[in-house]
This record gives C-alpha cells, sequence and structure tokens, in this order.
C-alpha cells in the first residue's frame, strides 16, 4: 500500500473515528489508558457475549495515530471471536516491534506497517490494543 493512502486512510479514522463514544451499558467492560509521554488519554468499551466480541468502542482524547488506531481496531474486533482478537492483537503487537507477523489476519490495520520508524509513535499505535487486552483477558 502506497504511503499516501496510509496516510489518507490514519487522517480520514483520526477525523472520523468509527464506533466513538462510550455506551452507558452496564453489559460492557471499560478500561482506559493512559500514554505518559504525550496527550493520549483513551477508554475502550467492549461487549463480549459467549467468547464473542459483540460490540467495541472508545473515547478520549488522543493523537491522531492513537485516534486512528482506536478507530480501525474497533472496525477490526467487532464481531471477532476472543481467539480471533487475541491473533489480530498478537500479530498486530509483533508489527509494531518489528517482529515477523502475518498481516493477513490485520486487515486495515497494516496501515501501521511503518510506525516502527518513529519510536515514539509506537506506544500511540498499541495504547487500545492494551485496553482491549484487559478487557478479554477478564473474560477468559
Amino acid at each position: 500500500m502506497d504511503v499516501k493512502l496510509k496516510r489518507d486512510i490514519i487522517l480520514d479514522n483520526y477525523q472520523n473515528p468509527a464506533n466513538k463514544g462510550l455506551p452507558n451499558d452496564e453489559a460492557y467492560e471499560k478500561v482506559n489508558s493512559r500514554n505518559e509521554s504525550c496527550v493520549d488519554n483513551i477508554t475502550v468499551a467492549a461487549k463480549v457475549i459467549d467468547g464473542k466480541i459483540e460490540d467495541v468502542k472508545f473515547d478520549g482524547d488522543a493523537c491522531a495515530i492513537c485516534t486512528s488506531a482506536s478507530s480501525v481496531m474497533t472496525k477490526e474486533l467487532k464481531g471477532k471471536s476472543v481467539e480471533e482478537a487475541e491473533l489480530i492483537i498478537d500479530n498486530f503487537e509483533r508489527m509494531i516491534n518489528e517482529l515477523p507477523y502475518n498481516e493477513e489476519v490485520l486487515g486495515e490495520l497494516n496501515i501501521y506497517n511503518e510506525v516502527y520508524k518513529q519510536p515514539s509513535r509506537k506506544k500511540c499505535a498499541l495504547l487500545p490494543m492494551g485496553a482491549i487486552k484487559k478487557i478479554i483477558d477478564e473474560d477468559d
């Protein structure tokens, strides 16, 4: 994927994030995550029923990378089983940390495949994944 297209997708997900806004529903588990090195402060909420992520949303204040990664993450994980989500999360973390990964499971999350070139942005991209990971780990 060319660099301009990646930037356009990131910018679109930053300016018009999908699944933004927290539900007022007890069925959702919520986890807040902050990045000490910048403004990123997001809360991820997910409804996990019978091992499936029925819905996932986020809200908060964050930079373009964190907000867009949160948006893309919610689109990629919604409707997935916990096992599928864990595979996606593991491969995303591997990609960001420059380890071998399976790009086929990441879908649109592949747009972050060069974030490692800006080490300070790694935490921004990983923040929403860490939050959803805590939620699904509690459901196991």
